[in-house]
């Protein structure tokens, strides 16, 4: 994982906005966020994370043979934020690609690496999950500012026996896309000059109703992956949801009937890293000793799209 240096307190919002640490806590769950330097893109921290991630699992970049990048804040809507990073890793073997699905981004590429593999098409996946939305947030909207920051988190997946992906759930919903959406065109670049006159781009949400329908969505593909895999709730050493409102977190293990000392968060500390959260969350509930070798992990996702994911995990 990666996650830049500077950091953003509720207070520090208190003085930008007209907000509090009390409002923002009660609500969130969120006490403070990562934001990137103005010259750190997404495949800078997406490169920083898959570094970490290929010394964890013992290869080399010459041995990766596909790059998935899971963003929705690209540094160049061509060429992708995936062949950027193969540069700065020097994976020069791997084809490079880009998903978006928002928040869900990881869980779909965790399917799309798993297809990869079962077809022969490629050995090891580098899956990148890396956002730097503090470049798309309206900084004046005190109902989206103070949700969302920037990271990254990778993971490698490859072939092998007893462990691993179990089974998942993967869902959309294009009639509610006008309920969180990114307002205006992508135009900055590295290479050039950006186009005059555009509009900024910035988060669009209308909150109660993405918490609506994160809530269901989330709920629902949990309870249906777990059933696809027929695990019971109470064997889960872990549920790793999406970092978005401890309130969304909260509900998913009412449904699921666990406590919340089985779910991870770190929200607090990160905020919204949309992609990046997941993979994030896993990083350090691996390294803090939460999930082990052998323990069934639920990873549960929802964002803009609608898009949603479940995904069981044999860790």
């Amino acid at each position: 994982m990666y996650v830049p240096k500077r950091v953003l307190t509720n207070h520090d919002l208190e003085q930008m906005v007209e907000t509090t640490d009390a409002w923002i806590r009660e609500r969130t769950g969120i006490r403070e966020r990562r934001i990137a330097a103005p010259d750190e893109t997404a495949s800078m921290m997406g490169a920083a994370a898959a570094r970490q991630a290929l010394e964890n699992g013992g290869l080399r970049a010459e041995e990766i043979d596909a790059i998935i990048c899971a963003t929705c804040t690209a540094d160049t809507v061509f060429p992708s934020t995936a062949c950027h990073i193969q540069r700065l890793v020097g994976a020069h073997r791997a084809f490079a690609f880009d998903i978006q699905a928002a928040c869900s981004g990881f869980l779909y590429g965790m399917e799309v690496a798993r297809g990869l593999i079962e077809s022969g098409t490629a050995r090891n996946v580098l899956l990148v999950g890396a956002e730097k939305l503090s470049g798309i947030v309206n900084w004046k909207d005190r109902n989206t500012c103070v949700l969302f920051g920037d990271g990254a988190g990778a993971a490698v997946l490859k072939e092998g026996e007893g462990r691993g992906i179990a089974a998942s759930i993967l869902g959309a919903d294009g009639t509610q896309n006008e309920i969180l959406y990114l307002n205006g065109a992508v135009v900055a670049s590295p290479f050039g000059p950006t186009v005059e006159n555009v509009p900024t781009p910035c988060i669009v949400m209308e909150g109660r109703e993405v918490y609506k329908k994160a809530v269901t969505a989330m709920n629902e593909s949990a309870v249906a992956c777990l059933e696809k895999a027929g695990v019971k709730a109470e064997d889960l050493a872990c549920v790793i949801p999406h970092q978005a409102n401890l309130r969304i977190i909260e509900s998913v293990a009412q449904r699921l009937k666990i406590g919340m000392e089985r779910v991870y968060v770190n929200l607090d500390r990160y905020g919204n890293t949309s992609a990046a959260c997941i993979p994030i969350a896993i990083h350090e509930a691996s390294a803090e000793g939460r999930i082990k070798r052998g323990d069934w992990v639920l990873l549960v996702a929802f964002g803009g799209g609608l898009t949603w994911s479940s995904v069981l995990v044999q860790y």
